[in-house]
Protein backbone atom coordinates (compact mmCIF):
# COMPACT_ATOMS: atom_id res chain seq x y z
CA UNK A 1 0.00 0.00 0.00
CA UNK A 2 1.33 3.59 -1.13
CA UNK A 3 3.06 5.72 1.95
CA UNK A 4 0.97 8.47 2.62
CA UNK A 5 2.55 12.01 1.33
CA UNK A 6 5.01 10.09 -1.30
CA UNK A 7 3.12 9.13 -3.82
CA UNK A 8 1.53 11.01 -7.04
CA UNK A 9 -1.89 9.65 -5.91
CA UNK A 10 -1.36 10.93 -2.18
CA UNK A 11 -0.56 14.10 -3.34
CA UNK A 12 -3.45 14.75 -5.95
CA UNK A 13 -5.63 14.00 -3.31
CA UNK A 14 -3.74 16.75 -1.33
CA UNK A 15 -4.25 18.96 -3.71
CA UNK A 16 -7.95 18.37 -4.03
CA UNK A 17 -7.85 16.75 -7.62
CA UNK A 18 -9.88 13.64 -8.31
CA UNK A 19 -8.86 10.83 -10.86
CA UNK A 20 -10.88 8.14 -12.49
CA UNK A 21 -8.50 5.21 -13.30
CA UNK A 22 -8.17 1.73 -12.74
CA UNK A 23 -7.32 2.14 -8.49
CA UNK A 24 -9.76 4.47 -8.07
CA UNK A 25 -12.41 1.98 -10.08
CA UNK A 26 -11.10 -0.63 -7.70
CA UNK A 27 -11.35 1.06 -4.75
CA UNK A 28 -15.14 1.96 -5.43
CA UNK A 29 -16.22 -1.92 -4.87
CA UNK A 30 -14.09 -2.23 -1.81
CA UNK A 31 -17.77 -0.82 -0.16
CA UNK A 32 -19.71 -2.74 -2.26
CA UNK A 33 -19.99 -6.01 0.48
CA UNK A 34 -21.57 -3.36 3.31
CA UNK A 35 -23.70 -1.37 0.74
CA UNK A 36 -24.95 -3.80 -2.07
CA UNK A 37 -27.15 -6.35 0.94
CA UNK A 38 -28.37 -3.91 3.14
CA UNK A 39 -29.53 -1.21 -0.22
CA UNK A 40 -31.05 -4.82 -1.51
CA UNK A 41 -32.62 -5.98 1.59
CA UNK A 42 -33.95 -2.58 2.55
CA UNK A 43 -35.80 -2.52 -0.70
CA UNK A 44 -37.53 -5.57 -0.95
CA UNK A 45 -38.70 -5.50 3.17
CA UNK A 46 -39.90 -2.12 2.97
CA UNK A 47 -41.37 -3.17 -0.66
CA UNK A 48 -39.68 0.20 -1.97
CA UNK A 49 -39.01 1.63 -5.77
CA UNK A 50 -35.97 -0.31 -6.70
CA UNK A 51 -35.52 2.51 -9.34
CA UNK A 52 -35.68 5.19 -7.25
CA UNK A 53 -33.20 3.54 -4.44
CA UNK A 54 -30.63 3.06 -6.69
CA UNK A 55 -30.43 6.27 -8.16
CA UNK A 56 -30.56 8.39 -5.04
CA UNK A 57 -28.04 6.31 -3.65
CA UNK A 58 -26.07 6.51 -6.63
CA UNK A 59 -26.90 10.77 -6.67
CA UNK A 60 -25.77 10.57 -2.95
CA UNK A 61 -22.35 9.06 -3.60
CA UNK A 62 -21.46 11.55 -6.80
CA UNK A 63 -22.44 14.50 -4.42
CA UNK A 64 -20.18 13.22 -1.62
CA UNK A 65 -17.29 12.66 -3.97
CA UNK A 66 -17.53 15.91 -5.34
CA UNK A 67 -17.79 17.44 -1.90
CA UNK A 68 -15.05 15.97 -0.09
CA UNK A 69 -12.50 14.79 -3.06
CA UNK A 70 -11.17 12.12 -1.06
CA UNK A 71 -13.20 8.80 -0.49
CA UNK A 72 -15.48 10.01 1.54
CA UNK A 73 -18.22 6.86 1.65
CA UNK A 74 -22.15 6.75 1.40
CA UNK A 75 -24.19 4.04 3.21
CA UNK A 76 -26.91 2.95 4.38
CA UNK A 77 -28.01 3.72 7.83
CA UNK A 78 -26.73 -0.19 9.25
CA UNK A 79 -29.16 -0.37 12.30
CA UNK A 80 -32.22 1.30 10.89
CA UNK A 81 -31.64 -1.34 7.89
CA UNK A 82 -31.57 -4.62 10.05
CA UNK A 83 -34.73 -2.82 11.92
CA UNK A 84 -36.72 -2.35 8.69
CA UNK A 85 -35.07 -6.18 7.07
CA UNK A 86 -36.25 -8.15 10.75
CA UNK A 87 -39.62 -6.33 10.96
CA UNK A 88 -40.74 -5.59 7.70
CA UNK A 89 -41.27 -1.91 8.27
CA UNK A 90 -43.36 -0.31 5.53
CA UNK A 91 -41.99 2.15 2.85
CA UNK A 92 -43.72 5.53 4.52
CA UNK A 93 -41.72 4.88 7.67
CA UNK A 94 -39.03 4.33 6.66
CA UNK A 95 -38.67 7.66 4.80
CA UNK A 96 -39.98 9.26 7.65
CA UNK A 97 -37.18 8.15 10.15
CA UNK A 98 -35.07 9.06 7.29
CA UNK A 99 -36.58 12.51 7.43
CA UNK A 100 -36.17 13.00 11.26
CA UNK A 101 -32.88 11.76 11.78
CA UNK A 102 -31.71 14.18 9.14
CA UNK A 103 -32.99 16.59 11.25
CA UNK A 104 -31.34 15.18 14.49
CA UNK A 105 -28.41 15.80 12.76
CA UNK A 106 -28.76 19.30 11.43
CA UNK A 107 -29.91 20.31 15.14
CA UNK A 108 -26.38 18.83 16.06
CA UNK A 109 -24.23 20.13 13.48
CA UNK A 110 -26.04 23.73 13.14
CA UNK A 111 -25.70 24.10 17.38
CA UNK A 112 -22.13 22.91 17.65
CA UNK A 113 -23.14 20.07 19.82
CA UNK A 114 -21.39 18.00 17.55
CA UNK A 115 -18.22 19.79 17.96
CA UNK A 116 -18.64 19.49 22.49
CA UNK A 117 -19.39 15.55 21.36
CA UNK A 118 -15.95 15.70 19.33
CA UNK A 119 -14.12 17.40 22.18
CA UNK A 120 -15.51 14.87 24.82
CA UNK A 121 -15.02 11.42 23.78
CA UNK A 122 -11.76 9.96 23.79
CA UNK A 123 -9.50 9.07 20.71
CA UNK A 124 -9.75 5.23 22.62
CA UNK A 125 -12.80 5.05 22.53
CA UNK A 126 -13.84 5.91 18.72
CA UNK A 127 -11.05 3.73 17.89
CA UNK A 128 -13.15 1.13 20.19
CA UNK A 129 -16.38 1.81 17.86
CA UNK A 130 -14.01 1.20 15.19
CA UNK A 131 -12.64 -1.91 16.53
CA UNK A 132 -16.41 -3.23 17.46
CA UNK A 133 -17.70 -2.25 13.30
CA UNK A 134 -14.67 -3.79 12.39
CA UNK A 135 -15.26 -7.28 13.91
CA UNK A 136 -18.95 -6.78 13.10
CA UNK A 137 -18.07 -6.90 9.90
CA UNK A 138 -15.58 -9.73 9.39
CA UNK A 139 -17.78 -12.05 11.46
CA UNK A 140 -21.19 -11.20 8.70
CA UNK A 141 -18.92 -11.66 6.10
CA UNK A 142 -17.41 -15.02 7.52
CA UNK A 143 -20.73 -16.03 9.20
CA UNK A 144 -23.63 -14.86 6.54
CA UNK A 145 -22.00 -14.42 3.57
CA UNK A 146 -18.80 -16.92 2.44
CA UNK A 147 -21.12 -19.53 3.66
CA UNK A 148 -24.37 -18.83 1.70
CA UNK A 149 -23.77 -20.81 -2.15
CA UNK A 150 -22.79 -24.27 0.40
CA UNK A 151 -19.09 -25.73 -1.28
CA UNK A 152 -19.48 -23.74 -4.38
CA UNK A 153 -19.03 -20.82 -2.43
CA UNK A 154 -16.62 -22.07 -0.18
CA UNK A 155 -14.18 -22.61 -2.94
CA UNK A 156 -15.39 -19.26 -4.35
CA UNK A 157 -14.21 -17.29 -1.23
CA UNK A 158 -11.26 -19.39 -0.98
CA UNK A 159 -10.05 -18.26 -4.33
CA UNK A 160 -11.07 -14.51 -4.00
CA UNK A 161 -9.62 -14.47 -0.43
CA UNK A 162 -6.20 -15.80 -1.94
CA UNK A 163 -6.43 -13.26 -4.68
CA UNK A 164 -6.96 -10.49 -2.47
CA UNK A 165 -4.24 -11.38 -0.45
CA UNK A 166 -1.54 -11.64 -3.34
CA UNK A 167 -2.66 -8.00 -4.88
CA UNK A 168 -4.36 -6.19 -2.09
CA UNK A 169 -2.38 -2.79 -2.07
CA UNK A 170 -1.05 -3.23 -5.81
CA UNK A 171 -2.16 -0.31 -7.49
CA UNK A 172 -0.82 -1.69 -11.06
CA UNK A 173 -3.52 -4.57 -10.77
CA UNK A 174 -5.72 -3.56 -8.25
CA UNK A 175 -7.62 -6.49 -6.12
CA UNK A 176 -11.36 -5.93 -6.04
CA UNK A 177 -11.54 -5.01 -10.25
CA UNK A 178 -10.12 -9.40 -10.42
CA UNK A 179 -12.94 -9.92 -7.84
CA UNK A 180 -15.65 -8.13 -9.51
CA UNK A 181 -14.93 -10.07 -12.71
CA UNK A 182 -14.70 -13.94 -10.74
CA UNK A 183 -18.09 -13.11 -9.66
CA UNK A 184 -19.90 -11.75 -12.08
CA UNK A 185 -18.02 -15.10 -14.57
CA UNK A 186 -19.53 -16.80 -11.63
CA UNK A 187 -22.90 -15.49 -11.70
CA UNK A 188 -22.95 -16.17 -15.80
CA UNK A 189 -21.91 -19.68 -15.65
CA UNK A 190 -24.40 -20.66 -12.61
CA UNK A 191 -26.78 -17.59 -11.90
CA UNK A 192 -27.81 -16.34 -14.67
CA UNK A 193 -29.33 -16.51 -18.35
CA UNK A 194 -27.80 -14.13 -20.89
CA UNK A 195 -31.56 -13.32 -22.27
CA UNK A 196 -33.04 -13.03 -18.84
CA UNK A 197 -30.12 -9.53 -18.61
CA UNK A 198 -31.77 -7.98 -21.56
CA UNK A 199 -35.29 -8.92 -20.32
CA UNK A 200 -34.39 -6.47 -17.05
CA UNK A 201 -34.00 -3.51 -19.24
CA UNK A 202 -36.26 -0.74 -19.15
CA UNK A 203 -35.80 2.90 -18.93
CA UNK A 204 -37.10 4.47 -15.49
CA UNK A 205 -36.69 7.38 -12.70
CA UNK A 206 -37.31 8.54 -8.97
CA UNK A 207 -40.80 8.72 -7.69
CA UNK A 208 -41.87 11.70 -5.65
CA UNK A 209 -43.01 10.70 -2.02
CA UNK A 210 -43.96 13.53 0.80
CA UNK A 211 -42.85 12.41 3.98
CA UNK A 212 -46.23 12.84 6.55
CA UNK A 213 -45.75 13.71 9.85
CA UNK A 214 -47.29 10.83 11.52
CA UNK A 215 -44.64 8.56 9.60
CA UNK A 216 -41.88 11.04 11.05
CA UNK A 217 -43.00 10.23 14.48
CA UNK A 218 -43.51 6.61 14.46
CA UNK A 219 -39.63 6.31 12.36
CA UNK A 220 -38.05 8.22 14.67
CA UNK A 221 -38.92 6.11 18.13
CA UNK A 222 -38.94 2.66 16.02
CA UNK A 223 -35.90 3.27 13.66
CA UNK A 224 -33.90 6.76 14.66
CA UNK A 225 -33.49 6.39 18.00
CA UNK A 226 -31.68 3.12 18.10
CA UNK A 227 -29.30 4.49 14.60
CA UNK A 228 -28.39 7.78 16.50
CA UNK A 229 -26.04 6.54 18.90
CA UNK A 230 -24.53 4.08 15.87
CA UNK A 231 -24.36 7.39 13.79
CA UNK A 232 -22.64 9.51 16.14
CA UNK A 233 -20.00 6.96 16.81
CA UNK A 234 -19.26 5.45 13.61
CA UNK A 235 -20.78 7.78 10.78
CA UNK A 236 -19.62 11.28 12.74
CA UNK A 237 -16.38 10.34 14.94
CA UNK A 238 -14.83 7.44 13.77
CA UNK A 239 -15.38 8.46 10.12
CA UNK A 240 -13.50 12.03 10.94
CA UNK A 241 -10.83 9.96 13.10
CA UNK A 242 -10.34 7.71 9.74
CA UNK A 243 -10.03 10.56 7.26
CA UNK A 244 -7.16 12.01 9.60
CA UNK A 245 -5.10 9.07 9.47
CA UNK A 246 -5.42 8.35 5.66
CA UNK A 247 -5.75 11.84 4.52
CA UNK A 248 -3.95 14.31 7.21
CA UNK A 249 -3.28 16.81 4.65
CA UNK A 250 -7.45 16.99 4.04
CA UNK A 251 -8.74 18.22 7.39
CA UNK A 252 -11.95 17.98 8.49
CA UNK A 253 -14.62 18.57 11.09
CA UNK A 254 -17.27 16.69 12.40
CA UNK A 255 -20.04 19.60 11.80
CA UNK A 256 -18.90 19.52 8.08
CA UNK A 257 -19.32 15.71 8.38
CA UNK A 258 -22.52 15.89 10.96
CA UNK A 259 -23.90 18.48 8.10
CA UNK A 260 -23.65 16.28 4.47
CA UNK A 261 -25.12 13.40 6.83
CA UNK A 262 -28.33 15.81 7.50
CA UNK A 263 -28.25 17.58 4.46
CA UNK A 264 -28.59 13.77 2.46
CA UNK A 265 -31.55 12.96 4.47
CA UNK A 266 -33.40 15.51 4.46
CA UNK A 267 -33.01 15.12 0.80
CA UNK A 268 -34.12 11.24 0.11
CA UNK A 269 -36.88 10.93 1.07
CA UNK A 270 -38.83 13.33 -1.34
CA UNK A 271 -37.44 11.13 -4.22
CA UNK A 272 -37.67 7.61 -2.66
CA UNK A 273 -34.38 7.29 -1.42
CA UNK A 274 -33.48 5.06 1.33
CA UNK A 275 -31.82 6.97 4.78
CA UNK A 276 -27.83 6.97 4.32
CA UNK A 277 -24.96 8.14 6.16
CA UNK A 278 -20.90 8.31 5.93
CA UNK A 279 -19.17 5.89 7.30
CA UNK A 280 -15.67 4.66 8.80
CA UNK A 281 -15.45 1.34 7.78
CA UNK A 282 -16.51 2.32 3.71
CA UNK A 283 -13.68 5.08 3.64
CA UNK A 284 -11.60 1.84 5.19
CA UNK A 285 -12.90 0.03 2.29
CA UNK A 286 -12.81 2.50 -0.54
CA UNK A 287 -8.87 2.98 0.51
CA UNK A 288 -8.27 -0.98 0.68
CA UNK A 289 -8.98 -1.48 -2.92
CA UNK A 290 -7.15 1.29 -4.26
CA UNK A 291 -9.03 4.23 -3.84
CA UNK A 292 -7.24 8.08 -2.67
CA UNK A 293 -9.80 10.48 -4.42
CA UNK A 294 -13.35 11.13 -4.66
CA UNK A 295 -13.05 9.39 -8.17
CA UNK A 296 -13.76 5.94 -6.52
CA UNK A 297 -16.62 7.20 -4.59
CA UNK A 298 -17.91 8.62 -7.71
CA UNK A 299 -17.14 5.90 -9.78
CA UNK A 300 -19.48 3.14 -7.53
CA UNK A 301 -22.56 6.23 -7.25
CA UNK A 302 -22.92 6.32 -11.28
CA UNK A 303 -22.73 2.53 -11.00
CA UNK A 304 -25.47 2.65 -9.06
CA UNK A 305 -27.82 5.83 -10.65
CA UNK A 306 -26.93 3.64 -14.08
CA UNK A 307 -28.45 0.11 -12.61
CA UNK A 308 -31.11 2.85 -11.55
CA UNK A 309 -31.76 4.19 -14.76
CA UNK A 310 -31.82 1.30 -16.79
CA UNK A 311 -32.07 -1.54 -14.73
CA UNK A 312 -34.26 -0.93 -12.08
CA UNK A 313 -37.11 -3.59 -12.84
CA UNK A 314 -34.33 -6.40 -13.10
CA UNK A 315 -32.95 -5.37 -9.75
CA UNK A 316 -33.27 -8.96 -8.96
CA UNK A 317 -30.76 -10.03 -11.53
CA UNK A 318 -28.70 -6.95 -10.39
CA UNK A 319 -28.46 -8.57 -7.10
CA UNK A 320 -27.26 -11.91 -8.42
CA UNK A 321 -24.23 -10.74 -10.52
CA UNK A 322 -22.32 -10.17 -7.58
CA UNK A 323 -22.34 -13.39 -5.67
CA UNK A 324 -22.51 -13.16 -1.41
CA UNK A 325 -18.95 -15.09 -1.10
CA UNK A 326 -17.26 -12.33 -3.26
CA UNK A 327 -19.16 -9.50 -1.48
CA UNK A 328 -18.47 -11.74 1.86
CA UNK A 329 -14.42 -11.69 1.41
CA UNK A 330 -14.65 -7.73 0.33
CA UNK A 331 -16.72 -6.84 2.96
CA UNK A 332 -13.97 -9.20 5.53
CA UNK A 333 -11.08 -7.02 4.03
CA UNK A 334 -13.18 -3.69 5.18
CA UNK A 335 -13.60 -5.40 8.62
CA UNK A 336 -9.87 -5.95 8.90
CA UNK A 337 -8.65 -2.85 7.59
CA UNK A 338 -10.93 -0.74 10.19
CA UNK A 339 -9.77 -3.22 13.32
CA UNK A 340 -6.17 -2.53 12.02
CA UNK A 341 -6.79 1.23 13.17
CA UNK A 342 -6.19 0.10 16.53
CA UNK A 343 -2.08 -0.32 16.23
CA UNK A 344 -1.53 3.38 16.72
CA UNK A 345 -3.16 2.95 20.52
CA UNK A 346 -1.14 -0.27 21.29
CA UNK A 347 1.87 0.78 23.51
CA UNK A 348 -0.80 1.96 26.15
CA UNK A 349 -2.02 -0.46 28.02
CA UNK A 350 -4.75 1.46 29.36
CA UNK A 351 -5.87 2.83 26.19
CA UNK A 352 -5.63 -0.61 24.20
CA UNK A 353 -7.83 -2.03 27.17
CA UNK A 354 -10.56 0.53 26.52
CA UNK A 355 -10.33 0.06 23.05
CA UNK A 356 -10.99 -3.70 23.37
CA UNK A 357 -13.93 -2.96 26.31
CA UNK A 358 -15.81 -0.35 23.76
CA UNK A 359 -15.17 -2.73 20.81
CA UNK A 360 -16.84 -5.92 22.51
CA UNK A 361 -19.38 -4.15 24.53
CA UNK A 362 -20.48 -2.18 20.74
CA UNK A 363 -20.90 -5.58 19.31
CA UNK A 364 -22.13 -7.75 22.21
CA UNK A 365 -24.70 -6.11 23.87
CA UNK A 366 -28.29 -4.63 22.68
CA UNK A 367 -27.48 -0.71 21.88
CA UNK A 368 -23.82 -1.50 22.03
CA UNK A 369 -22.60 1.44 20.46
CA UNK A 370 -24.47 3.61 22.80
CA UNK A 371 -23.61 1.73 25.73
CA UNK A 372 -19.81 1.49 24.59
CA UNK A 373 -18.98 4.83 24.45
CA UNK A 374 -21.06 5.85 27.21
CA UNK A 375 -18.89 3.28 29.63
CA UNK A 376 -15.84 3.92 27.37
CA UNK A 377 -15.80 7.83 28.10
CA UNK A 378 -16.55 6.96 32.09
CA UNK A 379 -13.47 4.89 31.93
CA UNK A 380 -11.33 6.37 30.17
CA UNK A 381 -11.89 9.97 32.46
CA UNK A 382 -12.04 7.88 35.55
CA UNK A 383 -8.96 6.36 34.52
CA UNK A 384 -7.45 9.82 33.24
CA UNK A 385 -8.26 11.20 36.63
CA UNK A 386 -6.54 8.47 38.26
CA UNK A 387 -3.40 8.22 37.45
CA UNK A 388 -3.25 12.12 37.64
CA UNK A 389 -3.87 11.39 41.40
CA UNK A 390 -1.34 9.05 41.43
CA UNK A 391 1.59 10.58 39.71
CA UNK A 392 0.77 13.46 42.32
CA UNK A 393 0.69 10.90 45.31
CA UNK A 394 4.47 9.67 43.96
CA UNK A 395 5.43 13.08 43.66
CA UNK A 396 5.18 13.94 47.19
CA UNK A 397 6.54 10.55 48.80
CA UNK A 398 9.20 11.70 46.84
CA UNK A 399 9.93 15.58 47.98
CA UNK A 400 9.05 13.88 51.51
CA UNK A 401 11.46 11.35 51.33
CA UNK A 402 9.43 8.90 52.32
CA UNK A 403 10.88 5.22 50.94
CA UNK A 404 8.43 3.05 49.83
CA UNK A 405 10.58 -0.13 50.29
CA UNK A 406 13.01 -1.48 52.69
CA UNK A 407 15.31 -1.80 50.34
CA UNK A 408 14.90 1.63 48.42
CA UNK A 409 13.74 0.81 45.46
CA UNK A 410 11.17 2.50 43.30
CA UNK A 411 7.42 3.01 44.69
CA UNK A 412 5.79 2.79 41.40
CA UNK A 413 8.01 -0.70 40.52
CA UNK A 414 7.02 -2.17 44.09
CA UNK A 415 3.55 -1.74 43.23
CA UNK A 416 3.94 -3.07 39.91
CA UNK A 417 3.28 0.17 38.36
CA UNK A 418 6.35 1.01 36.67
CA UNK A 419 6.48 4.56 35.83
CA UNK A 420 7.30 4.09 31.98
CA UNK A 421 3.79 2.32 31.84
CA UNK A 422 1.69 5.45 33.63
CA UNK A 423 -0.53 5.42 30.71
CA UNK A 424 -2.50 9.21 30.27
Amino acid sequence: MDRIGATPPALMAASGGIRFDRNELAGAFGDLGTDLPLVVGVTLAANLDATSVLIMFGVMQILTGLRYRIPMPVQPLKAMAAIVIAGKVGGPVVYGAGFSIGLVMLFLSATGLIDWLARVVPKSVVRGIQFGLGLQLATLALKNYVQSDGPSGYWLAAAAFILAVALIGNRKYPAALFLVVIGFVYALAFKLEPTSILDGFGVGLPKIHIPRWPDMVTGFFLLALPQIPLSLGNSILATRQVAQDLFPYRPLKVRQIGLTYALMNLVNPFFGGIPTCHGSGGMAGHYAFGGRTGGSVIIEGGLYVLVGLFFGRGFGLFVQVFPLPILGIILLFEGIALMLLVRDLSSSRVDFVIVLLVGLMAVGLPYGYLIGMLAGVGIAYATRRGLVLLGREDHAIAHRGTPATIDGSDPASANGTPGAEKDS
